[in-house]
């Protein structure tokens, strides 16, 4: 078969675009990729640093971890990142099973130095974190999308493809895989596998005039409870609020009205949340639909590449864990792009090391997100306690203080301890939240992700 007029085209382009050399490609220019590009043009390496689309973009992930403050810190931008935050100091638990709402502080942690973060309007915090690539020496191209990665002993032959449809190429002796969801090497190398253990689907918007908490807790984030899953409520500085529904699939799929519809009417199900929002209004006239289905890969490294953050795990976003999991994974793997490039006969050791890392937040924070439905922990988190020190140490836990040397780990063996016994001491209960786990995760097939455009506000 001959080849079209256009594949021709498009052949002969490729053929003419000029190779260009580099030490380091990353593919991504979120947190984890523009951390990682700051950090080795820092060492004085030749980096290449592509984004699809065009900074501000939009993300969602608004909440940021009191763990993330050092690594801004650490990276330049901590002032700029302070400009454009909400202050966060803790978190509020909303169940509909309780009277009460349940408050818990980051400086009621086991290590009192990060007593809080920041909520940020993503698009802020990564045109921030993705200009200061370039300031620190990063090569930044925008809208600009690899579609081809081969690789060899030596490195890779890279091609990407800008808006105007002009390509690029080059040579790069180490490609770093920070695509997000969109998991572009992961999917290249078929190494993606989805989590049998948790599914769930997410429904978003952001309002204006949202009743929020007073005080010192204004700018906390909120989850609460409902039948389907749970909500969020993220209070940002420009005086808007994200909220959301994370919910498993079924529920989604058993949509029977328009989406701004069925949104409100799941609003409805948490009472508390939905007064918040009664002399509230859209934004924008849309609602965010996207599958939040957990995955991971099979392995994050090899000889002449790596994956960070999401383009090698996600899981459930419910402790707001992904830009602190990202972005240390880009310390880390500046580390291991470094000695594959220095100390080659050392990159064994440092590849291991990394695997070992990329897994370990995504486990600890997943045994509670497995369980954070459950009557169990509700009551838990509803009604905390420090017998023995476990709340210090969950709140060490979810201000992601779980890679340095806090002495927080017999404490949270203690946590799951007390929650197997209190599980056992209510059978009936246990078994029907049990039951229920299974039959909400069961695959109701996949929601690839949308942005749903609806009538009025």
């Amino acid at each position: 078969m001959e080849p079209s007029t256009a594949e021709t085209t498009t052949a002969s382009i490729q053929t003419q675009a000029p190779i260009e050399a580099c030490d380091v490609l990353v593919i991504g220019g979120g947190p984890a990729g523009s951390t990682i590009a700051a950090l080795l043009a820092q060492q004085g390496r030749e980096v290449v640093l592509i984004e699809k689309d065009h900074h501000p973009r939009f993300h969602i992930g608004e909440s940021l971890l009191p763990a993330n403050v050092e690594l801004f810190r650490r990276l330049g931008v901590h002032d700029q990142i302070d400009a454009i935050g909400m202050k966060k100091w803790g978190i509020e638990f909303v169940s509909l099973e309780h009277e009460h709402r349940s408050y818990v502080e980051f400086a009621d942690a086991w290590n009192k130095s990060m007593p809080s973060s920041w909520q940020v309007r993503r698009s802020d915090m990564d045109e921030i974190l993705f200009r200061n690539a370039a300031a620190r020496g990063a090569t930044t191209l925008e809208g600009c999308r690899v579609h081809d990665v081969k690789f060899d002993a030596e490195g890779a032959n890279v091609e990407a493809r800008s808006d105007d449809g002009t390509v690029r190429r080059w040579r790069a002796r180490f490609v770093v895989d920070a695509s997000g969801r969109d998991t572009y090497l992961a999917n290249k190398l078929r190494s993606k596998k989805k989590n049998p253990d948790h599914n769930s689907t997410a429904l978003f918007g952001h309002f204006r005039n949202a009743r929020r908490l007073e005080g010192k807790r204004e700018g906390n984030i909120s989850i609460c409870w409902f039948p389907h899953g749970w909500f969020w409520f993220i209070p940002l500085a420009d005086g808007t609020t994200s909220v959301g529904a994370v919910c498993w699939p079924y529920y989604l799929k058993a949509r029977d009205k328009p989406l701004k519809d069925y949104f409100f009417d799941t609003l409805a199900m948490c009472p508390e949340l939905f007064d918040r929002l009664k002399d509230a209004e859209l934004v924008e006239d849309k609602i965010h639909a996207t599958g939040n289905f957990s995955y991971t890969g099979t392995h994050a490294t090899g000889d002449r590449y790596l994956m960070l953050g999401d383009a090698f795990t996600f899981i459930d976003p419910m402790f707001s864990s992904g830009v602190y999991l990202a972005m240390h994974s880009a310390f880390d793997g500046a580390e291991v792009v470094a000695t594959a490039l220095d100390r080659p006969a050392a990159l064994a050791r440092a590849r291991a090391d990394f695997e070992t890392t990329m897994r370990k937040g995504p486990r600890e924070y997943s045994w509670f997100i497995y369980r954070a439905t459950s009557p169990t922990i509700r009551d838990m988190f509803m009604h905390p306690n420090n017998v023995g020190r476990v709340k210090e140490a969950l709140m060490s836990l979810l201000a992601g203080d779980i890679y340095g040397n806090t002495p927080m780990w017999w404490g949270l063996r203690r946590f799951k301890i007390l929650y197997y016994v209190i599980a056992v001491f209510n059978p009936k209960r246990t078994w029907r939240g049990w039951r229920k786990h299974r039959n909400n995760i069961r695959d109701e097939g996949k929601l690839q992700g949308e942005t749903v455009m609806v009538e009025g506000s």
